[in-house]
């Protein structure tokens, strides 16, 4: 296993990212009146999982570092919601997109809480 360098080496950096894209390419077809509320909700939930990821790998504190993976966590099960919602208002028209959607936020969710364990277990310094 190659040192990780940059937060860019993170899998739960990259998931993110990949989360995001997807998550931009679904609401592409919400009503355009939705463009100011739940869509910028759901865009500003998605884009703040991976930022979060990279500002606390930022920080020179472990104690930081782990409170911005919690964050990401928290953008994480906010941006569930918001997708579950938005499927109840049958603003999505894409429901395998969705559903691919809703298993990475899974996978993610999981990365993390593994991450945030393995950190506050070993006392890694960051």
């Amino acid at each position: 296993m190659s040192k990780i360098q940059s937060y860019k080496d993170l899998l739960i950096w990259q998931k993110g990212i990949e989360i995001t894209e997807k998550v931009y390419l679904l609401t592409k077809s919400f009503p355009s009146e939705e463009i100011y509320s739940l869509t910028n909700q759901i865009k500003r939930a998605t884009v703040s999982i991976p930022s979060n990821i990279a500002e606390g790998f930022g920080r020179n504190s472990t104690k930081s570092y782990v409170n911005f993976l919690k964050i990401s966590r928290g953008s994480l099960y906010e941006l569930e919601t918001q997708l579950i919602i938005a499927e109840k208002q049958n603003f999505i028209s894409d429901l395998d997109l969705l559903q691919s959607i809703i298993e990475l936020i899974s996978e993610e969710g999981k990365m993390i809480n593994s991450y945030i364990n393995k950190i506050e277990l070993s006392n890694i310094n960051v």
